[in-house]
């Protein structure tokens, strides 16, 4: 592990090199590039098919559509995609003889947003605090002495991030070695916070990497030429596009979220709609409500502010970025990109936030899924890893019967058995996990 800080370059930083392909140097006739390959390896999978039913935030399903994780990740990806564009557009104009190949960022930036909620649980964010609190205070605090305290901070921080990295480069048994054989440049960019958890900053629970998925990332760091966190050699400098993939979840669900909101009947029209003109001086302002007077359906005035308020947050974003890039490549560590907005739109964006904290995110509905949801997990977490630790048991046995092979649920290493149940449980759907745990419970026994 080195400790020496040096500057990042675009040439490096910007490898199509694959993880698990290494070894070949074939040449594609494809016409897509390396990371159009990735964006479509990405939209056909799986586990990106999955996230149509998993919670945004709002009940699934319901007689008023609103955000699940696919809408939401389609959305970030094509916003990420023009931040991506207007950055690299930007640093060809610095740089109009530099052999990197600025013209991909768009992409690698979309695909690593379509990528960036896979590792999620089921339930939303109630799905990561069930995991992460069966440890720190249900009944797997017993098991507390049969880990290091690498493992087990593993587990007591469980977080979607980092569990996005490993279904994506992890080689579960019988597949191949890569997991989805993404190229370097995608599969860095989203990893938001560098560093396994044991080396979380103080009083904080993300991290980027399982412990036995950290040597994949040191790997494609070193590649890469990803240097150290000046300021704390057991961390990584974040790969400059996390702060574009980034942005675009940020700007993505506090503008989709107000909306969703609106239609719900959460926040009020007016309200909803003055939120999102805050973002304008007078004169713009001005145009958009002489705009919104052709317009009489409710729901186009607010997907028409709505989209305005986008494309303004998406310049100023990447203003920011191009204006910091020489710190980014230093590998200093700024905040979000949208905290760094111009004081009119930061403080635009953070009554937003106000709003989405206050009425949104503690509303009735948004509760009620979470707490349900957190029962589920709960106890679906309990069943499974009692039986991974005595798999001998009859019903152990069944249980462990109907987990994928793909999964080492009877590894004889007890770490791996325990993540092993953490990446079935986080790869369930909503309704799989809930049908799932009403069997389990013999609230819903199928029929002959």
């Amino acid at each position: 592990m080195h400790t020496f800080f040096a500057k990042m370059n675009w040439k490096q930083l910007l490898s199509a090199k694959r993880l698990g392909l290494e070894q070949y140097h074939f040449l594609s006739k494809d016409v897509r590039s390396e990371f159009e390959r990735d964006y479509d390896r990405l939209i056909f999978s799986a586990p990106f098919r999955r996230l149509q039913n998993k919670t945004q935030v709002f009940p699934l399903p319901g007689s008023i559509f609103v955000h699940n994780r696919l809408t939401h990740s389609l959305e970030v990806s094509t916003v990420g995609r023009s931040l991506g564009s207007k950055v690299a557009r930007g640093l060809r104009a610095k740089s109009p003889d530099s052999p990197a190949v600025f013209e991909e960022i768009g992409s690698i930036v979309s695909a690593a947003c379509l990528a960036h909620d896979m590792g999620n649980p089921p339930f939303g964010h109630s799905g990561e605090r069930a995991i992460g609190t069966y440890f720190s205070e249900g009944p797997g605090l017993q098991l507390r002495s049969r880990f290091t305290d690498e493992q087990w901070t593993d587990f007591v921080s469980f977080e979607g991030n980092a569990n996005a990295f490993r279904l994506l480069a992890h080689q579960f048994h019988g597949r191949r070695d890569g997991g989805f054989a993404l190229t370097y440049g995608t599969l860095a960019s989203i990893v938001k916070y560098p560093y396994a958890s044991i080396y979380c900053p103080q009083g904080k629970q993300k991290f980027g990497f399982f412990l036995q998925d950290q040597p994949l990332y040191e790997r494609i760091a070193a590649d890469l030429g990803i240097c150290r966190n000046p300021a704390d050699a057991n961390q990584y400098a974040r790969y400059p596009l996390v702060y574009l993939v980034e942005a675009a979840d940020d700007i993505c669900y506090e503008m989709m979220d107000l909306e969703d909101a609106c239609k719900l009947h959460i926040v009020p029209f007016e309200q909803t709609r003055e939120l999102y003109l805050n973002f304008f001086d007078e004169e713009h302002r001005a145009r958009r409500m002489e705009h919104l007077k052709r317009v009489e359906d409710t729901n186009e005035q607010l997907a028409y502010l709505r989209s305005v308020v986008i494309g303004v947050l998406v310049d100023a974003c990447a203003q920011i970025f191009l204006d910091h890039e020489d710190e980014l490549m230093q590998g200093e560590r700024m905040s979000a990109l949208v905290k760094s907005l111009p004081a009119p739109l930061r403080n635009a964006f953070g009554e937003v936030e106000r709003v989405a904290v206050e009425r949104i995110y503690k509303s009735q509905p948004v509760l009620d899924i979470e707490l349900g949801g957190y029962k589920v997990i709960s106890e679906l977490l309990e069943c499974y890893i009692d039986a991974a630790l005595a798999p001998e048991k009859a019903y152990s046995q069944r249980l462990l019967d109907r987990v994928p092979s793909q999964y080492e649920v009877r590894s004889a290493d007890l770490y791996t058995r325990v993540l092993s149940v953490l990446d079935y449980l986080s790869g369930m759907t909503d309704v799989y996990a809930l049908d799932l745990y009403r069997m389990i419970m013999g609230i819903s026994i199928p029929s002959l």
